[in-house]
């Protein structure tokens, strides 16, 4: 039968935050990842070169997207020169400069929430929606981003920060992240069903694997089940595809990081330990 979900992966939690906490940001952590980065193989070197456009976004100004959009512009100088070039690169040493500024690489920070519904995963919404960042918006001062999404009615854990490397790892299919969710269903799981689940199931846009599953309630509505997929309302689609609507969908794990200690609504900045995990470990 499918395995139960183990619980080794909790750590120590730190305080946490409501939506209207204040001073927050003074607060955040400094994590001390120097032996780390010194020892990992793919450690950068001191001097190494970095492309304008993610200097930019490390200084919190915008996106990289956005930041090529002022270098078109011509908006940004670079030892006080103006520089349109797309892919420039720059160094450490190089003085950065937008709207009179210099620009300082901020340092990184990483928010952890327990997402309630009703909240989009987006930055911005045209709509006027309450957004997933208007929950952690005292949390620093540094701009930060939601890694991969929630969808509007899925509750549970969502991870912010404005580490990119961090982030792309951890949104990359091919990095295989593991996600636990809670699901509750219209109608009771059927022997036949839960087979076929775990079999692994066939969906428009190509096959899924559901690596474990359990059911968790009396009365077979209720069910946990992990996957590494990261495709869009994968989870909701694959019970649709076996004939039941996904009532309440809650993530209660994402890679290593649990919702322990964390109620609705409320966020935390991670450990040391925990961003030392997720960064050389996992």
């Amino acid at each position: 039968r499918p395995k139960q979900f183990s619980s080794k992966f909790q750590t120590k939690t730190s305080r946490t935050f409501g939506k209207g906490k204040k001073g927050a940001s003074s607060e955040t952590p400094r994590y001390n990842l120097g032996k780390f980065e010194k020892n990992h193989r793919r450690a950068k070197q001191e001097n190494e070169p970095l492309r304008l456009n993610k200097f930019i976004a490390h200084a919190g100004v915008c996106s990289r997207r956005e930041a090529d959009e002022l270098i078109q512009k011509g908006r940004v100088t670079v030892n006080g020169v103006v520089i349109t070039e797309m892919g420039h690169k720059v160094l450490p040493t190089d003085k950065v400069v937008f709207e009179g500024r210099q620009l300082k690489p901020e340092k990184f920070v990483y928010v952890l929430l327990n997402k309630p519904k009703d909240y989009i995963t987006t930055t911005q919404d045209p709509d006027a929606r309450n957004t997933v960042m208007e929950l952690v918006h005292n949390a620093c001062e540094e701009r930060i981003y939601p890694v991969g999404r929630l969808d509007r009615n899925t509750t549970g854990l969502l991870l912010f920060t404005n580490d990119g490397e961090l982030a792309e790892k951890l949104a990359h299919p091919s990095n295989q992240i593991r996600k636990v969710y809670e699901v509750t269903l219209d109608k009771p799981m059927v022997a036949v069903d839960f087979d076929r689940l775990l079999a692994g199931i066939q969906l428009e846009d190509g096959p899924v694997t559901v690596d474990a599953a359990a059911i968790i309630s009396p009365d077979n509505c209720m069910m946990g089940i992990e996957i590494h997929s990261g495709r869009n309302r994968i989870v909701r689609r694959i019970f649709e595809h076996l004939g039941y609507e996904v009532v309440k969908l809650d993530r209660t794990m994402f890679a290593n990081l649990t919702k322990k200690n964390l109620k609705r609504a409320q966020w935390r900045y991670l450990t040391e330990k925990e961003v030392i995990n997720l960064k050389y470990f996992l």
